[in-house]
């Protein structure tokens, strides 16, 4: 019989903290599995598949940051929402975080209700319609056809997987279409951060984000000094 419950991946090598939150999910409806190392971590996200991930920083053996590097680097896995939760709460440490393709950042100690608002949020989000680009749920713009009720992209006719935050950054993209989105502005809507945060959050993003979109990276130019607009070009 197919599970219908989201699966939860919960990397974590504290056990009093993995075991808490076992139960908070549970409790909530979801399904969880466990890693206390990194390793393990993406072994498990590889084979399960899970629809989120929380993930400590401070791992035995590899740690968050490169679990989270690695696991944006493997088609296979790369669009499983992260939300890196750590000790180590100063902004930079945060930055490191989002800069290496986590979607949401908690520093412990957390309350449990909010680390449980965050995942339910974010699983709402995934399996959330974005405002759509036209009126109708799928729309063409060149060789990029999105199917907006879907979620899902295609380039040249061949479906590209993106993870939650690059399909957010995108359809902002798309919604601005030729017009210019300062990083302020893109920080704002896609992450919910400060405008004014000095970070490469959102190059880092585009970089990978146009990575994907192969023949139609071109698409996304890059206003110098400025931020990033969507224009179809030949």
């Amino acid at each position: 019989m197919t599970n219908t419950k989201p699966l939860i991946l919960i990397v974590e090598d504290e056990p009093d903290i993995r075991n808490m939150l076992v139960f908070l999910l549970k409790s909530a409806g979801f399904e969880t599995i466990t890693a206390s190392s990194g390793e393990e971590g993406l072994a498990m996200a590889r084979e399960h598949k899970p629809i989120l991930m929380t993930l400590d920083r401070m791992l035995p053996g590899i740690d968050g940051i490169e679990v989270c590097t690695q696991l944006r680097a493997d088609p296979s896995i790369a669009d499983i929402y992260v939300i890196m939760v750590t000790a180590l709460g100063e902004a930079d440490d945060r930055i490191d975080g989002l800069e290496v393709g986590a979607d949401d950042y908690l520093p412990k100690p957390f309350e449990n209700r909010e680390i449980l608002l965050r995942i339910q949020s974010a699983v709402r989000r995934i399996s959330k319609t974005l405002p759509p680009a036209s009126n109708s749920s799928e729309a063409t713009y060149g060789i990029l056809r999105v199917d907006n009720a879907k979620h899902r992209i295609w380039i040249d006719d061949e479906e590209v997987n993106m993870t939650i935050t690059e399909y957010k950054l995108l359809m902002h993209l798309l919604i601005n279409i030729d017009n210019l989105c300062s990083r302020g502005d893109l920080l704002q809507e896609v992450w919910e951060l400060p405008p004014t945060l000095n970070t490469r959050t959102v190059d880092t993003h585009i970089k990978r984000l146009r990575q994907k979109m192969g023949k139609a990276a071109n698409y996304i130019q890059t206003v110098r000094g400025a931020g990033y607009r969507f224009s179809v070009v030949d």
